[in-house]
Protein backbone atom coordinates (compact mmCIF):
# COMPACT_ATOMS: atom_id res chain seq x y z
CA UNK A 1 0.00 0.00 0.00
CA UNK A 2 0.91 3.39 -1.00
CA UNK A 3 1.43 5.98 1.92
CA UNK A 4 1.78 9.82 0.92
CA UNK A 5 2.47 12.72 2.71
CA UNK A 6 -1.21 13.18 4.08
CA UNK A 7 -1.14 9.73 5.08
CA UNK A 8 2.30 10.61 7.21
CA UNK A 9 0.63 13.74 9.12
CA UNK A 10 -1.81 12.31 10.14
CA UNK A 11 0.14 8.76 11.31
CA UNK A 12 2.24 11.58 13.00
CA UNK A 13 -0.56 13.22 14.80
CA UNK A 14 -2.24 10.01 16.34
CA UNK A 15 1.71 9.00 17.29
CA UNK A 16 1.21 12.48 19.18
CA UNK A 17 -2.42 11.56 20.65
CA UNK A 18 -4.27 8.53 19.11
CA UNK A 19 -7.44 10.05 20.94
CA UNK A 20 -7.58 13.05 18.80
CA UNK A 21 -11.30 13.10 17.60
CA UNK A 22 -11.50 12.72 13.69
CA UNK A 23 -12.83 16.44 13.23
CA UNK A 24 -9.90 17.58 14.79
CA UNK A 25 -7.34 15.59 12.77
CA UNK A 26 -9.73 17.29 9.96
CA UNK A 27 -9.16 20.98 11.25
CA UNK A 28 -5.38 20.23 11.74
CA UNK A 29 -4.68 18.45 7.78
CA UNK A 30 -6.86 21.21 6.29
CA UNK A 31 -9.45 17.86 5.22
CA UNK A 32 -12.77 17.17 5.21
CA UNK A 33 -14.16 15.10 8.21
CA UNK A 34 -14.87 11.96 5.59
CA UNK A 35 -11.79 12.01 3.68
CA UNK A 36 -9.86 11.74 7.29
CA UNK A 37 -12.01 8.96 8.36
CA UNK A 38 -11.70 7.19 4.99
CA UNK A 39 -7.73 7.45 5.17
CA UNK A 40 -8.30 6.12 8.89
CA UNK A 41 -10.34 3.32 7.31
CA UNK A 42 -7.95 2.10 4.45
CA UNK A 43 -5.09 2.52 7.01
CA UNK A 44 -6.48 0.75 9.52
CA UNK A 45 -8.24 -2.50 6.87
CA UNK A 46 -4.51 -2.34 5.39
CA UNK A 47 -2.46 -2.96 8.16
CA UNK A 48 -0.44 0.33 8.54
CA UNK A 49 -2.39 1.12 11.48
CA UNK A 50 -2.24 -2.26 13.40
CA UNK A 51 -4.57 -0.77 16.64
CA UNK A 52 -4.22 1.80 19.28
CA UNK A 53 -2.85 1.35 22.54
CA UNK A 54 -2.35 2.55 25.78
CA UNK A 55 0.81 3.88 27.15
CA UNK A 56 1.12 4.46 30.91
CA UNK A 57 2.89 6.89 32.48
CA UNK A 58 5.96 6.70 35.12
CA UNK A 59 3.22 6.55 38.06
CA UNK A 60 1.75 3.69 37.00
CA UNK A 61 4.69 1.70 35.47
CA UNK A 62 6.56 -1.03 37.35
CA UNK A 63 9.26 0.85 39.00
CA UNK A 64 12.10 -1.47 37.47
CA UNK A 65 12.84 -1.96 33.97
CA UNK A 66 15.56 -3.71 32.24
CA UNK A 67 16.83 -5.32 29.15
CA UNK A 68 18.47 -8.29 28.85
CA UNK A 69 20.62 -9.38 26.20
CA UNK A 70 21.20 -13.01 25.69
CA UNK A 71 23.18 -15.40 23.76
CA UNK A 72 21.50 -18.29 22.31
CA UNK A 73 22.51 -21.88 20.60
CA UNK A 74 21.79 -22.39 17.11
CA UNK A 75 18.41 -23.93 16.46
CA UNK A 76 17.12 -23.34 19.97
CA UNK A 77 15.16 -19.85 18.95
CA UNK A 78 11.66 -21.43 18.64
CA UNK A 79 12.32 -22.69 22.47
CA UNK A 80 13.91 -19.92 24.23
CA UNK A 81 11.05 -17.25 22.89
CA UNK A 82 8.29 -20.06 24.31
CA UNK A 83 10.25 -19.98 27.68
CA UNK A 84 10.35 -15.78 27.08
CA UNK A 85 6.64 -15.73 26.55
CA UNK A 86 5.62 -17.22 29.72
CA UNK A 87 7.48 -14.99 31.89
CA UNK A 88 4.90 -12.24 32.49
CA UNK A 89 8.09 -9.42 33.24
CA UNK A 90 9.22 -9.74 29.56
CA UNK A 91 7.56 -7.05 27.78
CA UNK A 92 9.17 -7.27 24.48
CA UNK A 93 11.92 -9.50 22.55
CA UNK A 94 13.85 -8.48 19.58
CA UNK A 95 16.13 -10.59 17.56
CA UNK A 96 19.12 -8.97 16.65
CA UNK A 97 23.12 -8.93 14.89
CA UNK A 98 26.53 -8.71 16.40
CA UNK A 99 27.24 -10.82 19.68
CA UNK A 100 24.16 -11.19 21.08
CA UNK A 101 20.98 -12.66 19.67
CA UNK A 102 18.11 -11.35 21.43
CA UNK A 103 17.32 -8.20 22.86
CA UNK A 104 15.07 -8.70 25.71
CA UNK A 105 12.81 -5.83 26.90
CA UNK A 106 11.81 -6.56 31.19
CA UNK A 107 9.52 -4.83 33.46
CA UNK A 108 9.38 -5.92 37.54
CA UNK A 109 7.39 -4.36 40.55
CA UNK A 110 10.71 -5.78 42.75
CA UNK A 111 14.74 -6.53 42.79
CA UNK A 112 13.62 -10.26 44.25
CA UNK A 113 10.99 -10.61 41.27
CA UNK A 114 13.53 -8.52 38.69
CA UNK A 115 15.86 -11.21 39.44
CA UNK A 116 14.15 -14.27 39.40
CA UNK A 117 13.03 -13.29 36.21
CA UNK A 118 16.79 -13.18 34.85
CA UNK A 119 17.42 -16.24 36.29
CA UNK A 120 14.55 -17.81 34.74
CA UNK A 121 15.91 -16.73 31.50
CA UNK A 122 19.62 -17.89 32.06
CA UNK A 123 18.40 -21.05 33.05
CA UNK A 124 16.42 -21.59 29.78
CA UNK A 125 17.08 -24.66 27.98
CA UNK A 126 19.31 -22.67 24.86
CA UNK A 127 20.28 -19.95 26.11
CA UNK A 128 24.02 -19.79 25.91
CA UNK A 129 24.32 -16.45 28.17
CA UNK A 130 22.73 -13.11 28.95
CA UNK A 131 24.22 -10.16 30.15
CA UNK A 132 21.91 -7.52 31.70
CA UNK A 133 21.16 -3.50 31.98
CA UNK A 134 18.99 -2.23 35.10
CA UNK A 135 17.60 1.10 33.25
CA UNK A 136 17.99 4.26 35.77
CA UNK A 137 16.21 6.86 34.36
CA UNK A 138 14.77 7.87 30.98
CA UNK A 139 15.92 11.01 29.07
CA UNK A 140 14.05 10.69 25.35
CA UNK A 141 10.77 8.25 24.89
CA UNK A 142 8.99 8.49 21.69
CA UNK A 143 6.54 6.00 22.57
CA UNK A 144 7.51 3.19 20.10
Amino acid sequence: MQIDETDRALLALLGQNARLPVATLARKLGLARTTVQARLDRLETSGVIAGYSLRLGQEARPGLRATALVSIEPRSGPAVLARLKSLPQVRRVHTTSGRFDLIVTLEATTTQELDDTLDRIGEAKGVRSSESLIHLSTKLDRGA
